[in-house]
This record gives C-alpha cells, sequence and structure tokens, in this order.
C-alpha cells in the first residue's frame, strides 16, 4: 500500500469537506455538483484514516444533500442539468451515487440514506436504459452508471443497453485520439467511463483504448503540468487543461501495464499537488488496489517530434521547450462556427519554461473572410513543417436568361452572407488569396515563414503571451493589452525564462479580422494575454523568428 498516496488523499478530502459543510444548502448547484459534495463527504466519513471518520455531524449535510436530489429528480428518473431531462447528465450524477451507496454498505447510521439512494438509483438507471444521448463520451458515461447501477441492483435491460452502445465501437484512432479530441472529456469522461465498463461489464479489451490514449497524453504534457488543448472539438480548444485529472488513470494503467512512464506521471501530479484531489478518495476506498505501490518509474518523455496526421498536428519537446503546430479545424469541411466542431485559429505555441506564447494567428484583410485556418499540416521534413490555406471571394455576374424568375430568387449562402440572389446558378468572378506558413525548427527556437500569392492587401500577426511576463522592445498600442512590433526584437519575460521575437515589420497597424460570421453579431477571437502584433501586405511574406 502506498502510504505517502493515501496520505495525499486524505489530507486534500479534508480540506474539501469545510468547503461543503460552508455551502451545501446551496439549491442553485447542478445535480452534478450536489452529487460529488455527497460524494466528498461521504468519503471522509467512511475512511478510519479521516478526522472526520464517523463523524455524526456529516450525516444530517449528507442527508439534505440527498434530499434536494430526491427532489429534483423527475418522475421519469432523470435530471435537468442545462438540458432538460437529460440521461447522460444524469448519470454524471447516478455514478456518484452508486459509489456514495457502496461506500455507506457497513454504515447502521447511514441505513436511512442508503435506502434513499436505492431509490434514487431505482428510478434513474430504467430512464438510463432507455434513454438517449448527444455526445460520442455520452455514450460511455451512461454505460458506465448502468454499469455501476447493475452492479448494485441487476436488471437485463441495463447489460443490454450497455452492449448496444459498445456495439458501434469505441471512437478511437489507433494513436488514441477519441473523436472530440479532448484532454478534457479523455480525462473526466471517456477514460474513467471505460475503465468502469471494463471491470463492472467484463470488457477488459477496453483497457488498451485507456492505455493508448494515456501513451498519447505523454505528448501532449507541458512541463508545468499542463496538457495540450489545441486540437480539441470540445470547449478546451480555447483554453487551459491541468493533468491531475489524470492521477488514478495513470496509476491504474501503470499497475495493469507496469509502465514506468505511467507511474511518472502519476507522481508528478501528486508532487505537484494541485487541483481536486479529494476527489480520488473514493475511487481508491471503492477499489482500494488502486493504493497499490506502483512499478518502479521510468523517464516520461521529453525530446521528441511527434506527428499525429489524423488530427494534423504535432508536437515537439526538448526539455523545457515545447511547441505545437495545429493545421485541422473543421472549417474546410464545415464552415461554420459550432460547439463540437474545431475552429481553434491558433495554428502555432511555444513555451521555454515559465515564458509561454500561448498563440500565433494570422489574419489578412480579405473580404471578411477571417483567420489564417490551414486546410492540413504536412511534414516536410524531420523538423519541418508547411500549413496552407487559400480563400476565395466572388463577385457574382447576371444570371443566365433560363434561370431569371422575375425578381424571386432563392435565399443561398455566399459563403459568408446569405442573400435572394441564388448565388448558387450565378456565374462567377473569384478573387484568391493563398497563404502558406512554414514551421521550421531551429538549434533555438522556430522559424515561421509567411508567403502570400494572390491579390494585394494586407495582414496581422497575432502573438499572444500568458499574462505575468514582461515585455520589451515593443510599443503599446490604444487597447489595454495590445502591442506592436514595429522594428527589430522584441522579448517575453518570465523570471529566468525568455522567449525572444521579431523582426518588427514597420509601424503600419492592421487590426485582426475574426471574419463575418462573428462580426456579424459583434464577437471577436481576441485570445486572453499580451497580444504583440506584427503587420505586413501580400503578395510576398516574411519570416518570424522565435528565439530562447
Amino acid at each position: 500500500m502506498d502510504d505517502d498516496f493515501l496520505m495525499l488523499l486524505t489530507t486534500a478530502n479534508q480540506a474539501q469537506i469545510p468547503l461543503v459543510l460552508a455551502d451545501h444548502r446551496d439549491t442553485g448547484d447542478s445535480v452534478r455538483a450536489v452529487a460529488r459534495k455527497a460524494r466528498r463527504l461521504v468519503s471522509g466519513y467512511v475512511w478510519d484514516r479521516s478526522t472526520y471518520h464517523h463523524d455524526v455531524a456529516l450525516l444530517a449535510p449528507i442527508g439534505r444533500l440527498v434530499e434536494q436530489l430526491v427532489a429534483r429528480q423527475h418522475e421519469d428518473g432523470l435530471y435537468d442539468v442545462g438540458n432538460l431531462h437529460s440521461p447522460p447528465d444524469s448519470a454524471f450524477a447516478i455514478q456518484d451515487l452508486c459509489i456514495v451507496y457502496g461506500l455507506l454498505d457497513a454504515d447502521d447510521q447511514a441505513a436511512p440514506l442508503r435506502k434513499t439512494l436505492a431509490e434514487i438509483v431505482r428510478k434513474a438507471a430504467p430512464a438510463l436504459a432507455a434513454g438517449g444521448v448527444h455526445t460520442p463520451n455520452h455514450r460511455w458515461e451512461v454505460s458506465a452508471a448502468l454499469a455501476r447501477a447493475n452492479q448494485l441492483f441487476p436488471d437485463p435491460r441495463y447489460t443490454a443497453r450497455i452492449d448496444d452502445w459498445l456495439a458501434e465501437g469505441v471512437d478511437a484512432t489507433s494513436d488514441g485520439i477519441y473523436s472530440e479530441r479532448s484532454s478534457t472529456y479523455a480525462a473526466e469522461v471517456t477514460n474513467p467511463c471505460l475503465l468502469t465498463i471494463a471491470r463492472l461489464h467484463d470488457k477488459p479489451e477496453l483497457l488498451e483504448y485507456v492505455r493508448r490514449n494515456l501513451e498519447l497524453t505523454l505528448y501532449l504534457l507541458e512541463p508545468n503540468g499542463e496538457v495540450d488543448t489545441t486540437a480539441s472539438r470540445r470547449q478546451d480548444q480555447k483554453g487551459v487543461r491541468e493533468l491531475w485529472w489524470y492521477l488514478t488513470q495513470f496509476r491504474e494503467l501503470a499497475l495493469h501495464t507496469g509502465d514506468g512512464r505511467f507511474t511518472t506521471v502519476a507522481k508528478s501530479i501528486q508532487a505537484r499537488g494541485s487541483g481536486e484531489l479529494g476527489d480520488f478518495l473514493a475511487e481508491v476506498l471503492e477499489r482500494p488496489r488502486l493504493s497499490a505501490v506502483l512499478p518502479d518509474a521510468a523517464p516520461a518523455p521529453s525530446d521528441f517530434v511527434q506527428h499525429y496526421p489524423s488530427q494534423a498536428s504535432a508536437r515537439v519537446r526538448r526539455g523545457s521547450r515545447t511547441a505545437t503546430i495545429f493545421g485541422g479545424t473543421d472549417f474546410h469541411k464545415i464552415p461554420v462556427i459550432a460547439s463540437g466542431l474545431s475552429t481553434n485559429p491558433t495554428f502555432f505555441k511555444f513555451r521555454q519554461g515559465a515564458a509561454i506564447l500561448d498563440s500565433v494567428r494570422l489574419s489578412p484583410q480579405f473580404f471578411g473572410t477571417g483567420h489564417f485556418r490551414a486546410d492540413g499540416l504536412h511534414r516536410t521534413g524531420a523538423g519541418t513543417f508547411k500549413l496552407q490555406q487559400e480563400v476565395r471571394a466572388a463577385y457574382h455576374l447576371p444570371l443566365a436568361p433560363d434561370q431569371r424568375t422575375g425578381g424571386r430568387y432563392a435565399l443561398t449562402p455566399e459563403g459568408r452572407f446569405y442573400s435572394s440572389m441564388d448565388f448558387e446558378n450565378r456565374p462567377k468572378q473569384y478573387r484568391s488569396l493563398r497563404t502558406t506558413v512554414r514551421v521550421e525548427e531551429v538549434a533555438d527556437g522556430f522559424d515561421l515563414g509567411f508567403g502570400f500569392d494572390g491579390d494585394e492587401t494586407v495582414y496581422a500577426i497575432e502573438l499572444c503571451f500568458r499574462p505575468g511576463g514582461t515585455l520589451s522592445g515593443v510599443e503599446a498600442l490604444d487597447a489595454d493589452g495590445n502591442y506592436q512590433l514595429v522594428s527589430g526584437t522584441g522579448s517575453y519575460t518570465v523570471g529566468g525564462d525568455r522567449i525572444e521575437f521579431g523582426p518588427g515589420s514597420g509601424p503600419a497597424r492592421v487590426a485582426m479580422d475574426p471574419g463575418e460570421q462573428y462580426t456579424y453579431l459583434g464577437g471577436n477571437l481576441t485570445p486572453d494575454g499580451l497580444r504583440v502584433y506584427l503587420t505586413g501586405r501580400t503578395p510576398g511574406g516574411q519570416v518570424l523568428r522565435l528565439r530562447v
């Protein structure tokens, strides 16, 4: 048994409990939050190493949380969590409640609570077995909840529905990338759920999907414990993800496979101590095997170039220096902005230790077509990659005589907007712009070469550095956080870490154009941070040099 690991989780859970006690009456919480609060309290209550072990003062708050769940459960067994009568959102809460029910098994004082919990689960599980989902990961969340419900209250409907979802196949590529391409959903939903289904539904083959995803994750890790999310199709494509969510997954797969790299990552999460680590105590109490001493550690990858063609991305790491290159948005196949699509226009990220360049973006002023989004990523050498995009805008000519209908024409899309112009049947004259970005790793950083062919226009390159450092060599612009590199070289410094960038390209100010789809409703794509702009004119090009 790994006593240091258990002490870490115990201490973290003990820190959570006063926070739950202070706000457990908050009826504005989602049912998922209510169930998680109950799980936190019960973990401390049943754990004999906790200072809250069998503290009867916890029973009334746990009871109030459970009663909230009773009061908010619909007659059909489901809950509203943003979505109405939602099987998948209900499944998140039911998983936690099944764990709570099991943890309270040997406690006579909690018998009334267990009775109520059983009623909630028995009411919800048939609805989960009959209901539908919205997203790929929802299938596994519902299936895991059904596997837990079936373990407690066996019912052939539950196992049949799990088999229905599994028969569709797990949505993963051979290199471990799930279809949503999200480290958030892999960490919080898909991996934990597949592990639960594998264990409770006797599907050990599912462990291989988790193993491959964790192996992929080794190459997405940043030195500070973040996980790269650039390629995601979900909300985390524009955010920062921390590794702590993966703790018990890496422990379980280290124990299962003996892979010392997984041990190293699990130990690094424990050493960092950030995040809600107390949430994992319930899992370990449910499955004490997770607290076993891990296999000997082996170094995690820290010197590599990894190319992932399935999502048109690449990762480069040289110790404390990392880079992400991305050309895999869905914009060229599905030219809209919507949840579930990858539309992040960031195509390059770079960091040296604590000096973090969170985003490099490019925006030509070209008929409101918006940011450069590459139509793929092409590896051209050991450390070189190419990104390309061609955009066209049409001027529409008169309809042919046989297409004229006396002034009433179909409302059709032009590409950027709609109009009653029957665009599909009109001859067109096109203006075009072809953009190429060549990314080359050099000894002390990267060169980004920008090339433009086609019409003459202006463009802006945006470098967004994470707040917390100091910029030099740049000029402040009108808006807070906006700067321009006019000439020479600029730098961004955090402590002893530094990124130099340049050269500047002149005093002309060119605004970033997010595109007509954003500006029509007043939206924008301005990233948070310290934004430095370089400008230029097409055709032609320039080279942006990033050095450490």
